[in-house]
């Protein structure tokens, strides 16, 4: 088993073995638990990766699932005046049996993620998650993931991005789950539209003699539509679950189609609605109540899981476009894995102050900037960069962030000037939140140090700096970048990929409820 990366006097920073160093190491092994936690499921998957030099960077050669846990229904505290608080007792039982069946040990992990969506993000239930991995949070990747990063990501996940290259096609993922579903469309292997709206599996549970348990704002909303009245502790009236079933679907099944919706269907949109009314030339089903979708599950666990699978299956049917099988069902939007590939930035850098390092991390964001013109448009980078932040959740500013850029034409003083200064504008809202956030730039060329000096002396910008380049990054990337290395003036950079598992074991060990 391998120890985490460590650091000896001299410089140097050692990776898998305590000193074995990046300069001779050719393989590196890992053991990697990747965690979500949501509103109504939550699991674990574990894998170990093995990675392989390429030239000065490591690439994922092998990975391996060891141990996909069950699926758990997510426990709550019982509480008077609060029902939405995790029990982090329960969930603590449930994710060391994990470990055990997984045959690790916390400090046998060397890196992970942890996803959190939904309820899950909420301040007092961050808090129980974060002490119940507390022995290993600085290996983690936590994302508290919002409705555009989720529907992403479970495009990601399900494969419906990889499909759309693998058959030329434009394909919809719709990602249903308790509380929420996801509607992402692919082309050429990327997201190109996506919308979100409160329909989910749980917005109305039962207990096992029919009676209300819980209710969402949105399922009493949508209850109302049909003239249905939910009280807890009521078994609703005979027929009247058909009919919210039926508007549920009604609902999804036109936010799908496009940018034209009812007032009611508006009303319950988290996303701006898709931009263009196009019909996919296939359609995939994530989320838990895929699996109803596929056949894959028949236990009823109190919910409207079953009954929606079928109403919104018939829509689509009858649609028109393909319905393929998904890479991921219930699993898509867990962090499978974190891919470690490691690359060194050399002597083109410029970080300003050096106390600027180390950063662990920084969730990278790759915004589609006009950089193939001659003359470079600042206000057109800055759009751009506001863009890619919006688009990862992160426009609050909260968060330090990994730019990465791929330059194109030449390196004259006027378009380093322009891309430099859209750069500093769409980056505002994190020098707004903190001035000792810094902005951090990786590019794929050799002008790191230009792109570094010009920010810094021709823009005066307060911000500590860190430019860097020759490194290839991706959007869900998350990056750490060491401390500059005494013998070389290079700074490692270790990058953790998500990368979403690819068994098709996916949820047919049931569903585990803690009571």
């Amino acid at each position: 088993m391998n120890a985490p990366e460590s650091e000896v006097p001299g410089g140097r920073v050692f990776f898998s073995n305590v000193r074995r160093s990046l300069e001779f190491e050719d393989e590196i092994v890992l053991v990697s638990v990747g965690v979500d936690i949501g509103s109504s499921t939550s699991h674990l998957v574990f894998s170990r990766l093995r990675l392989e030099r390429l030239d000065n960077r490591y690439i994922v050669a092998e990975r391996l699932v060891l141990h996909e846990s069950e699926v758990l229904l997510t426990p709550y505290a019982k509480s008077a005046d609060d029902d939405v608080t995790i029990d982090a007792v329960a969930l603590r039982a449930f994710v060391d049996a994990q470990y055990a069946l997984a045959g690790v040990t916390p400090d046998t992990i060397d890196s992970g993620a942890l996803i959190l969506t939904g309820v899950a993000v909420r301040r007092s239930n961050a808090r129980a998650i974060a002490d119940v991995f507390a022995a290993q949070a600085g290996k983690f990747v936590a994302v508290s993931a919002g409705d555009a990063l989720e529907t992403a990501l479970a495009a990601m996940g399900s494969g419906a991005a990889a499909r759309s290259i693998r058959d030329n096609a434009r394909v919809m993922n719709i990602d249903i789950g308790g509380g929420t579903s996801k509607i992402a469309v692919c082309a050429g292997g990327a997201v190109v539209a996506q919308t979100a709206i409160d329909i989910g599996a749980r917005i109305v549970s039962f207990d096992v003699q029919g009676r209300v348990l819980r209710v969402e704002e949105a399922g009493q909303r949508l209850a109302a539509e049909v003239g249905l009245v939910l009280t807890v502790g009521d078994v609703p009236a005979a027929g009247g679950i058909a009919l919210l079933v039926d508007r549920m679907a009604q609902r999804l099944f036109e936010a799908l189609q496009g940018p034209t919706l009812s007032a009611g269907t508006a009303a319950l949109l988290r996303l701006e609605p898709l931009a263009v009314a196009l019909q996919p030339d296939v359609v995939m089903f994530s989320g838990g109540v895929s699996e109803y979708v596929y056949g894959r599950e028949a236990q009823d666990y109190g919910d409207l899981g079953p009954a929606l699978a079928r109403a919104i299956l018939q829509r689509v049917q009858a649609w028109g476009p393909r319905i393929a099988e998904p890479d991921q069902g219930i699993r898509a939007t867990v962090v499978g894995a974190s891919q470690y590939t490691i690359q060194v930035s050399g002597a083109t850098i410029f970080v300003q102050p050096q106390s600027a390092l180390p950063l662990r991390n920084l969730p990278v964001i790759t915004p589609d900037l006009p950089l193939g013109d001659d003359v470079v448009d600042a206000a057109a980078v800055a759009d751009a960069v506001r863009a890619a932040l919006r688009a990862m959740d992160l426009h609050g500013g909260e968060q330090a962030v990994a730019l990465c850029y791929y330059w194109a034409g030449s390196a004259s003083y006027s378009r380093l000037d322009a891309f430099c200064r859209g750069v500093a504008a769409g980056l505002q809202a994190i020098a707004d939140h903190s001035a000792t956030a810094p902005f951090v730039l990786v590019g794929d060329g050799d002008i790191g140090g230009l792109v570094g000096i010009h920010l810094h002396s021709e823009m005066k910008i307060a911000q500590p700096l860190v430019s860097i380049d020759g490194i290839v990054l991706q959007a869900f990337d998350y990056i750490d970048i060491g401390a500059l290395l005494d013998t070389s003036g290079a700074v490692p950079v270790v990058i953790k990929s998500l990368v979403f598992p690819q068994s098709s074991a996916l949820g047919r060990s049931g569903l585990q409820a803690l009571r």
